[in-house]
């Protein structure tokens, strides 16, 4: 990308005799345009000579400049990019000078699906050995925007295509060091244990993630990522979530300890309909947390949590009344 100096000192392509023999092509809107669009003389000059370049599907040195411009200008014309991998393919050119191309479009245009896509592929030609800057460079995406979805589809296809799984582990251990509540860094930590080749997958991994996840749900109970994390360790075996004595063991501390209890509520009313025995212990709990007032007159632990939920989740209020309704419609 230009710099601001740069810009401030553009001589017109009309100008640079390297272009003297090029007849730009302006656009045609056709004889009467409804809404003409006033466009800066830089970006008319620059799509005029483009477009000369394009149609005589010349794939130059200074076409490849060229198109560094017009995407300077608009880096959203996925046309330009398709023809700059044309020429790139045709030159044979060094794709490494490519990828640093693209870092400094993304500075300003990081959420931008065309520089993605051209990313991977330059990425996919240059092979396994791009692998550890292109981690690098979504690092450097997340360091500004730690949950930026493009920078994390990017890295996992990375992972997934051209390997790197060595760290990722404790790469996503420290986002979440950083910060417990980054769901896209739960997600990762999902994905890595599932589908690294070099961790053994979710069942042999399951053991010490619990652990882990039981410890971060303890610290922040009102964390909503570390109890979704938790259920999906247990993907395809709903029968060992609810034998677990982690699991409801980890329901039982939040709501003896603690007024954030939503998230152990709807884990503890999923884990009763899975099959879950009632215990004494989990009726002495949730009676502790129901409402004061004669609206509440449910004996059965189930439609209890529902009903707290009710009132502690007003914004899923109907969703609770509904499982309730389904509890009373079944017995």
């Amino acid at each position: 990308m230009e710099s601001d100096e740069v810009k401030l000192q553009r001589v017109p392509l009309s100008q640079r005799p390297e272009w003297s023999d090029v007849t730009p092509v302006p656009q045609d809107d056709g004889p009467s345009p409804v809404v003409p669009i006033a466009y800066k003389e830089e970006f008319v000059e620059t799509m005029d000579y483009f477009r000369a370049v394009y149609l005589a599907d010349e794939r130059s040195a200074r076409a490849l400049r060229l198109t560094a411009e017009v995407i300077d200008l608009n880096a959203g014309n996925y046309t330009v990019w398709h023809f700059r991998r044309s020429i790139l393919e045709a030159l044979d050119a060094d794709l490494n000078d490519e990828l640093d191309f693209i870092e400094n479009i993304a500075r300003s245009n990081s959420k931008n699906y065309q520089i993605w896509h051209h990313r991977r592929w330059v990425a996919e030609r240059l092979g396994t050995d791009s692998a550890r800057k292109e981690l690098e460079f979504t690092k450097n995406i997340f360091s500004i925007d730690a949950k930026h979805y493009h920078a994390w589809s990017h890295r996992q296809w990375v992972l997934l295509a051209l390997g790197g799984w060595e760290d990722e582990l404790g790469y996503c251990q420290q986002l979440l060091e950083e910060d417990i509540f980054n769901n896209s860094a739960w997600n990762q930590r999902f994905f890595v244990i599932t589908k690294s080749p070099l961790l053994g997958g979710l069942e042999a991994m399951r053991e010490s993630e619990v652990s882990y996840t039981v410890e971060a749900i303890l610290t922040y109970p009102e964390n909503e990522s570390p109890w979704r994390y938790l259920r999906g360790l247990y993907k395809g075996d709903t029968q060992s979530w609810v034998n677990d004595p982690q699991v409801s063991s980890v329901c039982l501390k939040v709501l003896n300890a603690t007024n954030n209890c939503m998230f152990a509520l709807s884990t503890l009313l999923d884990l009763l309909c899975h099959g879950l025995q009632p215990s004494q212990e989990f009726n002495d709990a949730v009676d502790t947390l129901k409402p004061s007032g004669p609206d509440q007159p449910d004996s059965d632990l189930v439609k209890k949590v529902c009903s707290i939920l009710e009132h502690i989740d007003p914004i899923r209020a109907n969703y609770w009344k509904w499982r309730k309704s389904k509890l009373s419609s079944a017995t």
